[in-house]
């Protein structure tokens, strides 16, 4: 990691040269002059670094709090009184919205950074580098840049595909191409890097794991294939990741690891991360990981003067956690738990019994890794070391069992029973005889004017995987996205997610031990226009195609 370091920082002035100086500006446009660039791509060992700043500083501004409020407060697994993100959890959000707009810039920064990657190297780099290696970085460029797009496409729908942002310099009204085709090109993009990116086998937690692999981009594939519902081409991709033996699930084949050590900054590129954010944890504010600052309940636990507890779980995320489930303890935090990982100079800590952020009653875990001494000396204020997952091998299973069940509302398919049942059993649960996902049924506990979880409608929706992917993902910035494809990747209806989105408790309640829930937080004001956010209002004032129907890709 030394080499990698040594050459991150000599990079990021070239990238940023390349994409207009690092500004936030619409697709992060260049100027003309390319002043370092044809200098740098010398040898194996830099054309290896180039790719270092796609792991990083440009998702900034998703991973901030644009992310995870599009993803856990309008997926329903966070709520807040935070004026400047309560939007996403009401489904008010306009284009003027500051973290709507950072969701975007930060997206197409990292689609510029690729683009100047994968355009520049093929006509700089001296014929003395071994081709693989200029194809291994080409293929992380095409990979980073298909999981932009995959980020870009969920959250605003039909976008702009942007294959050279050179080509954009003097006119860049672009008009958003169709949502089939981003995906088309997505899916193309992978291709790419499966076959050029190199293979691994992963072992231990190290910095060799850092980098994407070929295995990366089939795992990538496969879940992309799935939210196109191609179900063969999502199975055989699942089983290819399966089988090759590359990754390890902590706690089934890593033994004495478990799930809560996942989330854990020593833990940073183990053998179940396929693909995460590399975060500098001593580089200040923009550099490191933001999440813990924002999350976490005060400043006890952080050390550095943050922990805004901005985010809590709601009521209804806390509802589908057995109280037997490992998984639990480290999602969320409920008074009286202690983290012997936390405040270790203090011997633990315990969340008070009066925790109470945001009104549920409990605080988020999952990545909140406590004060720099915690963490050997990592992290500073809004900069915590830890890796965010943009992808982790448990996903491969769950998708084997979805991609297997092929839309089907239940299976006692032994390989989905297996998949899924692997994930349950590292989680402390028991073994599922049938898979249900049979969809809306009646409610037999239903009370009419009950202000109490799953007696205030009269139907409930039964999801074996869906529940499970939200159990093991939840605050892993994937939820929403899960319930926009229930009605199809591409529709513009979504009946299923707008009912379920609808019964969602995301309320508060007293003081009491237990707690009475007040029962006021089902929505009613969202509609299926809700499930594509706006695209930031100064983008289309400056390119007002943005405001047009969309328009067939035309593929090179």
């Amino acid at each position: 990691m030394k080499t990698y370091k040594k050459y991150l920082t000599a990079f990021t002035v070239v990238a940023c040269v390349v994409s207009s100086s690092c500004k936030n500006e619409y697709f992060d446009r260049p100027p003309k002059s390319q002043i370092t660039v044809d200098n740098f791509y010398q040898n194996a060992e830099q054309v290896n670094a180039s790719t270092l700043l796609l792991y990083s500083a440009p998702w900034f501004g998703y991973s901030g709090k644009g992310g995870w409020s599009i993803t856990e407060m309008s997926g329903g697994n966070g709520r807040t009184y935070s004026a400047d993100i309560i939007n996403f959890q009401d489904f008010s959000v306009t284009g003027t919205n500051f973290e709507i707009s950072a969701v975007w810039n930060s997206l197409y920064i990292e689609v510029a950074q690729a683009n100047a990657i994968i355009n520049n190297l093929p006509t700089k780099v001296p014929a003395s580098v071994d081709g693989a290696v200029v194809n291994n970085a080409l293929g992380e460029a095409r990979l980073w840049r298909a999981l932009a797009y995959f980020h870009l496409v969920r959250v605003f729908g039909a976008v702009p595909i942007i294959e050279n942002t050179f080509d954009y310099v003097a006119d860049y009204q672009v008009p958003r191409h169709q949502v089939t085709d981003v995906y088309k090109f997505i899916v193309n993009d992978l291709k790419f890097a499966e076959a050029n990116c190199y293979a691994k086998t992963r072992s231990g937690v190290s910095p060799s794991n850092a980098k994407v692999s070929s295995g990366s981009a089939s795992a990538l594939l496969a879940k992309v294939y799935l939210y196109m519902q191609d179900y063969a081409n999502a199975l055989a991709e699942a089983n290819k990741v399966i089988n090759s033996g590359e990754f390890k699930l902590y706690g089934i084949d890593v033994p004495g690891k478990s799930f809560a050590d996942l989330f854990l900054t020593a833990n940073n590129n183990n053998e179940e991360s396929v693909v995460a954010l590399q975060w500098a944890g001593n580089g200040g504010y923009g550099r490191g990981n933001p999440f813990q600052a924002a999350v976490a309940y005060n400043s006890q636990i952080t050390g550095t003067g943050d922990g805004y507890g901005q985010m809590a779980p709601t009521f209804d995320l806390q509802d589908k956690f057995d109280p037997n489930d490992l998984r639990r303890k480290a999602t969320y935090m409920l008074p009286g738990d202690k983290y012997p990982e936390i405040n270790q100079a203090a011997g633990g800590y315990t969340l008070p019994a009066d925790a109470n952020s945001q009104g549920t009653h409990a605080q988020v875990k999952k990545y909140v890794v406590g004060t720099p001494a915690d963490n050997g000396g990592t992290g500073g204020a809004q900069s915590s070391a830890n890796n965010t997952y943009l992808m982790r091998y448990a996903e491969l299973f769950l998708i084997k069992a979805e991609a297997i069940m092929a839309g089907a509302k239940t299976s006692a398919d032994p390989e989905a029973l297996a998949a899924i049942n692997t994930i349950r059993r590292r989680a402390g649960l028991g073994n599922l005889a049938v898979i249900d996902r049979t969809g809306f049924v009646t409610n037999p506990t239903y009370v009419a004017g009950s202000n109490k979880r799953g007696e205030h409608w009269a139907t409930v929706y039964r999801d074996d995987l869906l529940d499970e992917r939200r159990r093991e993902f939840a605050f892993e910035n994937d939820y929403f996205y899960d319930l926009m494809r229930l009605d199809g990747y591409n529709k513009t209806s979504h009946p299923i997610a707008l009912q379920i989105i609808k019964q969602q408790d995301k309320g508060t309640s007293d003081s009491q031990t237990p707690p009475n829930r007040y029962g006021n937080g089902y929505l009613t004001n969202i509609t299926d226009a809700s499930f594509v956010f706006p695209i930031p209002a100064t983008e289309t004032a400056a390119d007002p195609k943005l405001n047009e129907a969309p328009v067939p890709y035309v593929f090179k």
